[in-house]
């Protein structure tokens, strides 16, 4: 079960955020851009009644994520240690801090659900949340890396707390956007609030998006002293990752904006009905993905404080170097004789035999992907150049390129943890649920056959309002989660990083693939196909990262 309270851990950061942003982010959303006393623009109960629904079950659902970290925290020492944690557990900051903002998470939520809920038009209430938030929000300080620092601690955590701030004001903005489209949709707004909202949350985002900068740059300064600090170690990786993703948030930002500027200038709303809703979900994607990497940064060192364990750039790019993938693997029992070696606490053995068991199934894997993307980037072709017409027939059968997903998925359920069952001598329910990695190469393997299955049924149904297509948008963003948290907590910190550094990469290239098979099940031509294309093209991308793969030997 330590498995399962480990990779708990890694997630319930990300659900903690989301939780954050929905409350918060929706508080702001009625202060700043909703602004519901003023009902000059046809506001209407449906309206008010789900914003402020979003704000409360947000809070509440955030009180019982902090109750539940608490007893995670518990529960993981209780296993590591082999015993009752208390009474030392209840002197510390983490247990102290946490039960506060739970109490004062519960009086915000509950204000909003007794008394606000039944005034939503009225400033005095909405003032009065504003207020109770405050140090609900304050005390989120006690919460973050910079409470455990011994220099510049107060600049930090007012830093970070403006920067979770600002981050909570855009996402869950975000959030509400989405709700507003939702009830357009069933005609329970008017349709002119759609671009008037569109426009005023267009300039609180920017807003948001400045004070996330100006708060994450002097962070980033105080964490990270050097370019090596920045490439080569897992804060950095992820740090640079959140501004990928964040790129790729503000390009979609960007779409929508020049849609509200075209719709304004010309009063042609087709983008503003017919891309714009789609472009918000894609953020959306993008924005929860981040919030996620976010919390994974949290719980990396920062860069500043492990120098010994950097990596040089020149070995984060060998990592990505092209290379001859490794077609043959050793035997089992070579992998087995070398295993106690490796996996001892003390005086730890690298095992040549391991590390070639990995680069073979993570280069077979990447064959096995790079294969059914170019098929899959065939399918979206007419006819093929002249010089290969002959094959033209043989185009229609290229849809059927997620099998290839099911022959990876039964590839991986053998080969990813040779030390277990079926080929090694651990059970499948023991290894499974008392190692963290073993439990995520587990769910991981589950999920590449059930992308296989699905995606292939969603292909072939002839069904035009079937949801089935969007299963694998969604399993794709989930893959893409598992990779931005994946841990090898068995390795040291160097080679830790260098194994990660491949993983995270893989990470937003799946959030790629995810968002762009949303686009393209949403949008019309040509965005459909340029965004199905860009999608096979980034698990392409993916394919090759895990063929030209070499894992380090420590």
């Amino acid at each position: 079960m330590e498995a399962i309270a480990d990779f708990l851990d890694s997630l319930v950061g990300g659900v903690d955020l989301v939780c954050y942003s929905l409350a918060i982010g929706s508080l702001f959303w009625g202060l700043f851009v909703l602004r519901p006393w003023c009902n000059n623009d046809g506001y209407t109960s449906a309206l008010l009644d789900k914003t402020i629904a979003l704000f409360y079950k947000g809070g509440f659902a955030l009180a019982m994520i902090q109750l539940f970290k608490i007893i995670l925290k518990i529960w993981m020492m209780t296993a590591i240690l082999g015993k009752w944690p208390f009474p030392e557990f209840a002197e510390t900051t983490q247990f102290t801090g946490g039960l506060i903002r739970t109490v004062l998470t519960l009086l915000l939520a509950g204000y909003a659900y007794l008394h606000l809920r039944k005034n939503p038009f009225s400033k005095q209430h909405w003032l009065i949340a504003g207020f109770i938030a405050i140090p609900m929000i304050v005390s989120g300080a006690w919460l973050v890396h910079a409470a455990g620092r011994f220099e510049n601690q107060a600049s930090l955590m007012t830093l970070t707390v403006a920067h979770q701030l600002a981050a909570a004001a855009w996402v869950g903005g975000v959030f509400q956007l989405v709700n507003i489209w939702f009830l357009r949709r069933h005609q329970l707004v008017p349709a002119e609030l759609w671009p008037i909202m569109l426009k005023r949350f267009s300039v609180f985002g920017m807003a948001s998006v400045a004070m996330i900068l100006i708060s994450g740059l002097p962070m980033a300064l105080q964490y990270i002293d050097t370019w090596n600090g920045f490439i080569g170690t897992g804060y950095g990786n992820l740090l640079m990752v959140k501004i990928i993703l964040l790129c790729m948030a503000l390009g979609f930002a960007w779409l929508n904006r020049s849609a509200v500027l075209e719709f304004s200038a010309s009063g042609n709303n087709h983008a503003l009905n017919n891309r714009v809703p789609y472009y918000i979900e894609a953020e959306t994607l993008v924005l929860v993905i981040l919030l996620f990497t976010a919390a994974s940064l949290a719980s990396q060192p920062p860069s500043i404080d492990i120098p010994h364990l950097t990596a040089a750039w020149q070995e984060v790019l060998n990592t990505f170097a092209p290379r001859i993938p490794r077609t043959t693997s050793p035997t089992h029992e070579a992998l087995i004789a070398g295993e106690a070696g490796r996996v001892a606490i003390v005086g730890q053995i690298p095992s040549p035999a391991a590390t070639a068991w990995s680069d073979y199934n993570h280069n077979i894997a990447g064959i096995f992907l790079t294969t059914m993307s170019f098929i899959a980037m065939l399918s979206y072709m007419k006819r093929l150049p002249s010089a290969f017409s002959l094959f033209d027939r043989y185009l229609p059968l290229t849809k059927y390129w997620p099998f290839g997903f099911v022959a990876l998925g039964i590839f991986l359920f053998f080969r990813s943890d040779a030390e277990t069952w079926p080929l090694g001598p651990i059970g499948f329910w023991e290894s499974t649920f008392n190692n963290g990695e073993v439990l995520q190469h587990r769910i991981a393997t589950f999920l590449v056959l059930g992308l296989g299955v699905i995606e292939l049924r969603a292909r072939m149904t002839k069904d035009a309002t079937s949801k089935l297509p969007f299963v694998f948008p969604i399993l794709a963003t989930f893959g893409g989660l598992m990779l931005l948290t994946h841990s090898h907590v068995g390795f040291q910190a160097k080679s830790a990083f260098l194994i990660q550094v491949g993983h995270t990469l893989m990470g937003v290239f799946s959030l790629v693939l995810a968002s762009g098979r949303w686009l393209e099940l949403k949008l019309d031509r040509p965005g459909k196909e340029i965004a199905g294309f860009v999608s096979v093209a980034a698990l392409f991308q993916i394919g090759l990262i895990l063929m030209f793969y070499r894992e380090p030997l420590y």
